[in-house]
């Protein structure tokens, strides 16, 4: 990744260059790279937005070979996305659409599962 390209990013207000950037370089980045954008995602976004988009987006494109950055990603967003406007959009996208079928396993083997799906659907409200 050129360094003038990190330096632009460096000043992206929303996430929402470094999205882009990711998208339209898939092919060519580095996992060095990906983990500076990552880094960087997770230092701009402070809604949660695009953390979340970029996680869908890197599941949909390879999961198992992006799975570390996508875990990064997921966790940021839970503790970014306060408002859980977009958290729950990863439940289908990650877990599949029929993922309340599966809830209880879900909630017992993956941790990223259990905290969005207690937010989305908190028990006893």
């Amino acid at each position: 990744m050129e360094p003038e390209a990190l330096k632009e990013l460096g000043n992206d207000a929303n996430g929402l260059m470094t999205y882009e950037y990711i998208a339209n370089h898939i092919d060519s980045i580095t996992v060095d790279d990906l983990n500076q954008l990552v880094d960087n995602m997770i230092h701009c976004d402070h809604s949660g937005q695009f953390i979340v988009s970029t996680a869908r987006y890197l599941h949909a494109i390879d999961a198992a070979k992006f799975a570390e950055h996508i875990d990064r990603l997921i966790k940021a967003a839970i503790v970014t996305d306060r408002e859980h406007k977009y958290i729950a959009d990863l439940l289908a996208s990650i877990w599949g659409a029929d993922y309340k079928e599966h809830a209880e396993e879900l909630n017992a083997a993956d941790d990223n599962f259990r905290r969005i799906y207690k937010r989305i659907f908190p028990i006893g409200i």
